[in-house]
This record gives structure tokens, sequence and C-alpha cells, in this order.
């Protein structure tokens, strides 16, 4: 792939929305270059944080992040579930135009392709270092099931921009259960060697179907299979014993890891994509969590994910980096109470509401699976503030580009939007509109006024989850101003806009890119 330097002196900002990639600026921002943290959170609700109204949850970190920065009330992920939503983030192209975009096995091919551009490419090209730290959930390796799991996992990260790389291989309940360092497992033994399949058990190794006497977290819903640290997980695998994660230190080391990256990076431009598991079933939070939220594990795991906020934060005053770096905080889908153990969630849940007034969850078509926490703070550039403007997590790759002067290759980030005026509340409109997608691949657009649900196949509700998906067999039209909760179906009195609405739906679908 031909690549593209980025010119020595910075560029522009102030840069008109819209999906002109070369937009000309209008204001120059300062040297040096600021730092970038992306923090990626999985399955945190919009309702989930107190600076977004919870009385039942106090996030004191991610609040002192909101009162430097921009709050957004209008942010959302491309996608109700995590793998698209991470695609659509790191490629600037929303995931369901291509196949094989969907939640990733823990053994799939990698899901990006070495020739795609990505997020991480944009500052490679502007100088920077740059890591990923966390979840990954977006495939290592070339194809699904046939990676060399002893050796040199490739293609990944490092494939993709990325110069540095300590990962979870997809999500902490599915296997294989390791950390991915520079795409080698972490601790293993050449002795003990690593097996994963996600088709059959090997021989002699119990599951949580067949020995949950083993359990100390029980399922309520699949993840029934190969057991690890007392809890049951997706797929099956065997040895690697010195290489296991313990559930109870994941944040910690994550977030270790993320402070290493920044401190070891204190003297040149960063970017660090630290996307955490702490919300993401199984909740299993560091025992001095445990237990403090009054909400059970989930509760607990989104104070631990608090925790690591201001673990970033006070790393960046004490390195007198926080004035001039962009931290950016958000997740990657909506939030859910079940999906696959028995933790109390449902039981001790009370009042709260994770996902606010907003109607679904994760998996859902209603704005409950999109519309996620956004924050965007810059102390040296950017003014407190609330926006209500449209925004999605689509349109970093080309904003960032737009901020450092790096030209996107031809045919690359097709549905990325240079929406940097907006990001800094710098007299942007936001999104004229965006399409959003369900679980099942059903799709949505909305305007930031109205939002038309498309008619599509799958269940109302999820069996499992008990979150309403949105799908029906006919068009559905809300009227987001006046009814955020979309109670009232607006279909058949709006005949006009449901027809604007689906042309702009199926002009986006035929788009050639």
């Amino acid at each position: 792939m031909k690549k593209y330097n980025a010119p020595c002196i910075f560029g522009l900002i102030g840069i008109v929305a819209g999906t002109n990639h070369q937009a000309l600026a209008q204001q120059k921002i300062p040297t040096p270059k600021p730092n970038v943290i992306y923090l990626y959170a999985d399955d945190l609700g919009f309702g989930d944080i107190s600076c977004n109204g919870s009385k039942t949850i106090q996030t004191p970190n991610i609040d002192r992040l909101a009162k430097q920065g921009v709050r957004f009330t209008n942010m959302h992920s491309t996608a109700a579930t995590s793998t698209p939503s991470r695609y659509a983030l790191l490629t600037g192209e929303y995931a369901w135009r291509r196949e094989g975009t969907g939640i990733a096995t823990g053994d799939a091919g990698s899901i990006i392709r070495p020739e795609r551009y990505t997020l991480a490419n944009v500052f490679k090209d502007a100088g920077y270092q740059i890591a990923a730290v966390g979840k990954w959930h977006l495939g290592l390796g070339d194809k699904t099931g046939t990676q060399d799991w002893n050796g040199h996992i490739s293609p990944g990260p490092s494939d993709l921009g990325f110069s540095y790389s300590f990962i979870m291989a997809a999500t902490g309940d599915r296997v294989p259960c390791v950390y991915v360092e520079n795409e080698k497992i972490v601790n293993l033994d050449s002795n003990d060697p690593i097996s994963v399949s996600y088709l059959k058990n090997f021989e002699g190794e119990p599951t949580g179907k067949d020995n949950p006497e083993l359990l100390k977290m029980h399922p309520s819903h699949g993840h029934d299979m190969s057991i690890v640290n007392g809890i049951s997980r997706i797929g099956f695998m065997k040895g690697g014993k010195s290489a296991l994660w313990k559930d109870e230190e994941i944040a910690e080391v994550l977030t270790g890891k993320a402070i290493d990256f920044i401190r070891r990076s204190k003297n040149i431009p960063f970017f660090l994509y630290f996307a955490t598991q702490d919300i993401h079933v199984p909740r299993v939070p560091h025992p001095r969590f445990a237990g403090k939220s009054g909400m059970g594990p989930r509760g607990d795991a989104i104070l631990e994910f608090d925790w690591s906020v201001g673990q970033v934060l006070d790393v960046l005053k004490e390195l007198n980096l926080d004035m001039n770096t962009i931290v950016i905080l958000t997740s990657d889908n909506g939030p859910v109470v079940d999906d696959g153990y028995k933790d109390q969630a449902i039981e001790l849940l009370g009042s709260h509401k994770p996902a606010g007034v907003f109607r679904g969850g994760k998996y859902s078509s209603y704005e409950g699976g999109t519309r996620v926490p956004g924050i965007l703070s810059w102390p040296s550039k950017v003014k407190p503030a609330i926006s209500d403007k449209l925004v999605c997590q689509v349109d970093m790759l080309a904003s960032f580009a737009g901020l450092l002067n790096i030209t996107i290759p031809k045919g690359a980030a097709p549905d990325s939007e240079n929406q940097l005026s907006t990001w800094l509340n710098n007299g942007g409109k936001g999104r004229e509109y965006l399409i959003l997608q369900n679980t099942n691949n059903n799709l949505s657009i909305e305007d930031g006024h109205w939002k038309l649900i498309a008619a599509g196949k799958g269940p109302a509700v999820g069996k499992e989850t008990n979150i309403e998906y949105g799908n029906s067999a006919t068009d559905q039209l809300y009227d987001l101003s006046g009814d955020p909760a979309e109670k009232n179906n607006l279909y058949k009195e709006y005949p006009q806009i449901v027809q604007k609405l689906k042309s702009k739906l199926d002009l986006v679908k035929t788009k050639v890119h």
C-alpha cells in the first residue's frame, strides 16, 4: 500500500462537516502535535455514568473528564454489537458493507485485512507512536481456525498500523483466555502449547455444561464450554496454563499496560487505543471494587472502568501531558444486563436505567443500542460544553486525518466524514444523517430529528437477553426530538418523511466505493 507522509508543519482544523476528506481548513493548530487517547468502554450504556444522569452509579473520573471537555448527548457507535462497531471505527467503513464483520469468534481470522488503511495508519503517517491495548475482537491470523497460537500470530495489529499491542484475542467470555503482546501469547510455556477449537471439545477437558460443580460463576444461557478460572466460556481450549489470565486482574493489567505506553511515549506524539473489558461479561471486578456499587458485578465493573479512566487522567497530569492530550471516551454499543451469566445484574438493578431514557440496548435498532456515552477533552483547545449534535465513531478516521493534514488514500474510509469542527465544538453542525446496524444486520437511518427503522427479519425481543431488537415486518418512524424513548411509531402519519429517509438509506446502501 502506498503511504502518505505528514508534513512537518501542522495542518488545519475547523473543517466544515461533510464527506469531503480534503476540505479547506479555517484555523491553524499549534505545535507540538496533540497526543490522542481513545478510551473505548465495552457495553457501557448512556445512562451508566453519572454525568449523563445516573443517580445510582457514581463515576467521578468520567465526570472529571466531562467537565473539562465536550459531552455529547447524541453520540453513536455504528452498530449495536462489538465487532462491527470496532471495524467501522478503525476503517471508516460501515461494517454492513462487508461480509464476515459480525460478532467474531475467538478463532476468527483478521477481519480487517493488512491492505486496508486504518485509523492507526493516519497516526502512523503523522509520525506518532501507536498502541492498541485491551479487547480486540477483530480476529487474528489469516483465516478462521488456522492460527498458530504458539507462534507469531499474523496478521495482527502491527499489520494495521499499530507499533505496539497488548490485547485480548476476542472477549472475556471467549477462548483463548490469554493476552497477546505484539502477536505472541504472553507467558506461554512451550511445553504446554495452546489448542483452540470452536467446533468440538478436546478429550478429557471439562466444560461448564458437563461439570457445573467446577464453576464459581454459572451461565444463564450459552457460555457453557471450556472452563477457565472457574468460569465456563464460549469455545474450547486446552493447554497454556501459564498464560491464562486471571479475570479479577484484567482491568489492572490492561490499565497498567496503557500507562506504561504513555510513560514510554511521553516525549513523542502518541495515539493510544485503550479498549477495556470491564462491563462485558463475565464481570469479575477486582476485590477492591467487588460489592462497592450495591448493584452486583455489573455495577462494580462500571466503578472499575471509572478507576481506569482516573488512572489515565492522573498519569497525564503527572507527566504534564494533560493540556495537550485529546482524550475521547465512548462505548462500542449500548448496555445489556443479562448477557450469559448468573451475576445478579437483573436482581440488583433496582431503579437504575443503563440506557437512560432510551429504548432497547445492546443488539437493538432502538436508540439504546447505539446511542452511547461520548466525551472529548482537549484542555488547551476545547472549552467545556454539552453538545446535542449528531456524531458517530465512524468519523474518527477522517476527522483525525483532517486534524493532522493527512491525505486519505483513494477508496479508503468511504463512510467517514470530517466532523472535526463538531468534535471540537467549533461551529460544526454534526452529521446530516447516520446509518445504524442491529444484531440481525437490519438498518436504520436518523438525521438528528427523525429516525426510520427499516423493516427487517428477526425476533422482536431477544429470547435470552429480553432486549427489544427493533425488528419488525413493517417500517418504523420516530420523532427523536420529541420522543427520544421511541414510544410512538409515526410511520403512517408522515409518509413523505418515511419516503425521504428510505431514499437516503437506499442511496447509501447502493453507493459504490
